[in-house]
């Protein structure tokens, strides 16, 4: 049986389980202990070697579940309870978890098409989009297999747009959104729109967690979210 979080605290919890369960599908690696999930290899860029979950995680637990040898490390501290400055960290940037209540949401308005992705060679088209560059593999198509769902706003034949969505910790998590397209402000409020949709159709008794900072939190709260707390991303300088 799923045990929805309801209060702030197993809110921020649940948020902070489906984010380190997410970053464990993408990077294929790593493992969950009690206060906190870590992998002792490098993850893939702009995904952390730790997530904490729990605000009792100390730093020590961190620092033994990591490799700060080769250079890259970074935590993902969900609470923003850690000092890792001694050990060589400094804070990349913080951000804001964010909770929106189950229901159902209004369709996005807007030009694009939105559609879910089905097939595997459909991923490295979205990751070029995404990340503005080009196909690394990132994303696996294992995680199509694991029921993760990833949406594609296309103008014409054209991906400009897009989130995932992915389940864990009793929450629906979303992440990666982004909007590259000339209406760039309209097809962002469209991406949140259509993640809210998906989720609304998929899992309609989940509520839906995620994290941003800065415009993108904006964003966010325009689409129906509350922040819920702070956490902090650090990276290792030395």
């Amino acid at each position: 049986m799923i045990i929805i979080p309801t209060s702030t605290e197993h809110l921020l919890a649940a948020a902070a389980r489906n984010n380190a369960e997410w970053c464990a599908a993408v990077s294929r690696s790593g493992h969950f202990r009690d206060a906190l999930w870590c992998s002792p290899r490098r993850t893939p860029p702009l995904y952390p070697d730790a997530v904490t979950l729990a605000p009792g995680a100390t730093a020590a637990e961190v620092l033994a579940g990591v490799d700060t040898a080769a250079p890259g490390c970074s935590v993902k501290d969900s609470f923003a309870a850690l000092d890792l400055t001694p050990a060589g960290f400094e804070v990349l940037f913080e951000a804001q978890w964010i909770h929106r209540p189950p229901g159902p949401s209004a369709p996005p308005a807007g030009r694009l098409e939105w559609h879910e992705l089905e097939a595997p060679g459909e991923l490295a088209a979205w990751e070029t989009a995404w990340n503005g560059g080009e196909s690394t593999g990132l994303f696996h198509e294992g995680l199509l297999r694991e029921g993760i769902v990833f949406l594609a706003g296309r103008d014409g034949s054209r991906i400009t747009a897009g989130a995932v969505l992915s389940t864990g910790g009793g929450v629906v998590g979303v992440s990666n959104v982004f909007a590259h397209g000339a209406h760039n402000d309209a097809e962002a409020d469209a991406a949140w729109a259509a993640a809210l949709d998906a989720a609304a159709r998929h899992w309609p008794e989940l509520p839906v967690v995620g994290y941003e900072h800065g415009e993108d939190l904006d964003t966010a709260v325009r689409a129906g979210f509350t922040p819920l707390g702070p956490l902090r991303i650090w990276l290792h300088i030395a």
